[in-house]
This record gives structure tokens, sequence and C-alpha cells, in this order.
């Protein structure tokens, strides 16, 4: 449930003590008197280190945390207030951290055979993590299932019933895995390289997370095939919101946004040619602003972000902002990160990663 962005930094500060209060340094602590809401966010540092920052509003880094590699998305539990950072795919490991300095962070290995795809989620009640892993040998999609009660030992896995998942969410009843199936083929032998981009089976899938059966499969439209499917997020009135990265023609213009809910067809937002055109076929990050009924995408390759209202489909604003990276509810619209330092009015020199989470302690 979305709670005012004034009552996130209120209650992380409550939750986060007068030890870790005192342990900041002047000008973090006054970031974070000021701040309207607190962030995460993966970065690389001035002196080409990795590491996760806990973030103000305004882009003022409050702490941070060692990374051993770069990471990619994070998941944030609202009960336990523990937040994870996954490692770029095909990475290894997933560090799990108290952003509010009461527990030791946790380095989880990726099970043999499997490396994570950069993203997951935690159960509403805060006792189950998951994440989207690639079984490499057998080109299957898997969800590792840990236990978040314990030392997130892998207790579990699910199918993706795809190829190559990438973001996921979980429904706010806790019930169902929506899952992004990009339908990229990689092995980590191969690095990055995607195999079969003439040969993709991007789709969104829906599992039961009692038993791990799949509730529903949406694949793309045959015309379509190489618009992979990312990055997901959901909206109050619970439609999934879905956003793509196009591997076909590049003066194709190709759908990239669209919504769905269960038991319905996907569908496309019908976006200015010319806003397709500025996000260069390719959206990297994708955020819902519940409370105010908005969908932000931002697009690296692009340089921009665009706010869609969620209700009618029709783009509000688009703005220009160079290696537009991350992209989070903010308390009136939306916080974006970049490549370049950037976070909303702040210039810092790091270079943020692709994905922002909005971080409240309980």
């Amino acid at each position: 449930m979305w709670t005012s962005p004034a009552i996130d930094r209120r209650s992380f500060v409550k939750a986060a003590g007068l030890t870790f209060l005192a342990a900041l340094q002047p000008r973090a602590l006054m970031a974070l008197e000021r701040a309207d809401a607190v962030y995460a966010s993966g970065m690389r540092t001035a002196n080409g280190t990795y590491a996760i920052a806990t973030v103000s509003e305004r882009g003022e880094i409050v702490d941070q945390v060692a990374l051993p590699a770069r990471a990619h998305g994070m998941a944030f539990s609202q009960k336990t207030g523990r937040t994870v950072a996954f490692a770029r795919r095909p990475g290894l490991y997933a560090m799990i951290f108290d952003p509010r300095g009461k527990r030791e962070p946790i380095t989880i290995v990726a099970a043999e055979g499997r490396h994570f795809y950069g993203h997951g989620a935690f159960s509403p009640d805060g006792r189950l993590l998951y994440a989207s892993e690639n079984a490499f040998e057998a080109n299957r999609g898997v969800i590792g299932l840990y236990d978040a009660t314990s030392r997130f030992e892998r207790i579990a896995e699910f199918e993706t019933y795809g190829v190559g998942p990438h973001d996921m969410r979980v429904s706010d009843n806790g019930r169902m895995l929506i899952v992004a199936n990009g339908g990229i083929e990689t092995h980590p032998d191969f690095g990055r390289t995607k195999l079969n981009l003439s040969n993709m089976q991007p789709s969104l899938t829906l599992i039961d997370t009692a038993t791990g059966s799949l509730i529903e499969k949406h694949s793309l439209p045959s015309q379509w095939a190489q618009l992979s499917t990312r990055h997901v997020d959901v909206d109050a009135s619970g439609r999934i919101w879905f956003a793509c990265q196009y591997e076909g023609h590049r003066n194709d213009l190709p759908p990239l946004v669209g919504s769905f809910a269960k038991g319905e067809d996907l569908r496309f937002i019908d976006l200015p040619v010319e806003t397709t055109r500025r996000l260069a076929n390719y959206v990297g990050a994708i955020a819902v602003n519940r409370a105010e009924g908005l969908v932000g995408v931002t697009s690296p390759k692009g340089g921009a972000s665009v706010m869609i209202d969620a209700r009618t489909g029709r783009v509000l604003r688009e703005e220009i902002i160079p290696d537009a990276a991350g992209i989070a509810a903010a308390t009136s619209g939306f916080a974006v990160s970049s490549y370049q330092g950037d976070f909303l009015s702040t210039q810092s020199d790091v270079a943020w990663d692709q994905h922002i989470v909005r971080i409240a302690a309980i």
C-alpha cells in the first residue's frame, strides 16, 4: 500500500534509532532531516568501487554499504525494513542489508547452475524473498525462494514458464508472482551476449505463490516477438504495468509500454510517435505513483523520462535527462536518477545504477 513520503522519512528515522543517527556525518544527518522520502539505489563511486546508497529525495547520500560488484535491481520489505541488492546479470550474489543499520549485511550466492537476473521481491509478510534466476544449462527461467526469517537459505524454486525472467513483483495479497520473461537466452560462458535474438519468446506470467503453478501466461503477438518484456510495476487497483526493450530494427516503432489485469489480454499504450522515438526503443525502468495515478518510465539510451496518466494512457510530461536511469514514486510525480550522478536536484560524483527503490521502515 502506498504511504505518504513524509511518513516514509519519519518512520525511517524512528526505526533507525539514535545509534544509527549518531553514526551519520553531520551533512548526511542534515540531508535525512530535510528529506520527504528515503530511497536506495546502487551506484559506482568516484573511486570506481560499487555500493548501495541510502538517498534522500533530493539525491543527497545519507549512508552507503559496499558491494562486491555492480548491482542492478533491489527489493524492499515494508514489514521488516530489509533491502536486497541483486547483482547485475549474470551475477552470482545478492546482498541483504538493513538500511537502519540494526543488522549486519548478509551476502548470498546463486545456487549451482543458476545466476541471478537482477531483480526480486519480498512476500508481503517479509518471510520469503523471491529472486529471478536463470537455469542456464537448460535455458529455463526460475524463481528462487529464500527463507527471509533466517539467513536467507534457498529453500525451493518455481518455474517462470518462460525464458530470461527479469523484473518481478508480488501481488498485494501475496498470492501471485508477476514475472516479466524477457524472452532472451543467455549463458554465463558468453557474459551478457544475447543468444537467440532471431527466436525470442517474451512473455508475462502470473504464478501461484502457494504451489508454483501457472495462473496465466501472456505471450507477445508474433509481430513483436523481438519486444523483450523487461520491467513491471503494479498500480493501486492491482493492474500490472510493463515496459519493453526492442531488439528489432532501430527504425521500427514498437509499442513500449502496456498494462493488463488478471483475466485480461495485454493492452499497449499508444504513445505518440515522437515519444517512442525519444525513448529509443528502450525502456530501462518503470514505476507507478499509486497516490497520483501515474506511470513513469525512463530510457538511458534515449536520455529521457516520460510520465503517463494511468487512467487514460495520455502522456503528461516528457523530460530530457541524459543517461536517465532509475525511477520511483516521489511526493509529486517521480524521482529520477542518471548514470551521470543526477538525482532530482542534486548532482553527485557517482554513477547511479539502473534502479531506485523507495524504502520506508516499519
